[in-house]
């Protein structure tokens, strides 16, 4: 296995932590983030799914825009959209990334960085999801 950096997304901001994990990208760096469905989006609950929901009802099923309902793949997304994923060096960045739910059997017994900038404690409010809960109101 290469260099690969293990982040846990637990009680991390899902956007500051996704534009930390883009930079880093960029940079050059492998990463792998454990426990998606446990990142956090500030914000009202009732608003976060309203524009979440609102994002998933845009366009039609032949044409898309395609948004994702798993919390791995809209922590992905969430990150995609902070490269220029459409230019090689964008795609090259996108394919260092690997984001998982929970935590795989390969890297259960290694230790885990956090982002401390992300942290939800940096807050100052109770107003927040998790990328789970939010899955299950949109129902995926």
């Amino acid at each position: 296995m290469t260099d690969r950096i293990i982040i846990d997304a637990d009680g991390l901001i899902l956007g500051r932590l996704a534009s930390v994990v883009a930079s880093r990208l960029l940079n050059g760096e492998t990463i792998a983030i454990i426990n998606a469905e446990r990142a956090t989006v500030s914000g009202a609950k009732t608003t976060t799914f309203r524009e979440y929901k609102e994002q998933m009802d845009k366009g039609s099923t032949e044409h898309g825009p395609y948004f994702p309902t798993r919390p791995d793949r809209i922590l992905k997304r969430t990150v995609r959209g902070m490269l220029p994923y459409k230019r090689m060096r964008g795609r090259d960045a996108m394919a260092r990334l690997r984001v998982y739910m929970g935590t795989p059997a390969e890297f259960s017994g290694l230790k885990a960085d956090t982002v401390p900038e992300a942290s939800v404690t940096r807050l100052g409010t109770i107003k927040y999801s998790t990328l789970g809960e939010l899955n299950a109101k949109l129902g995926g």
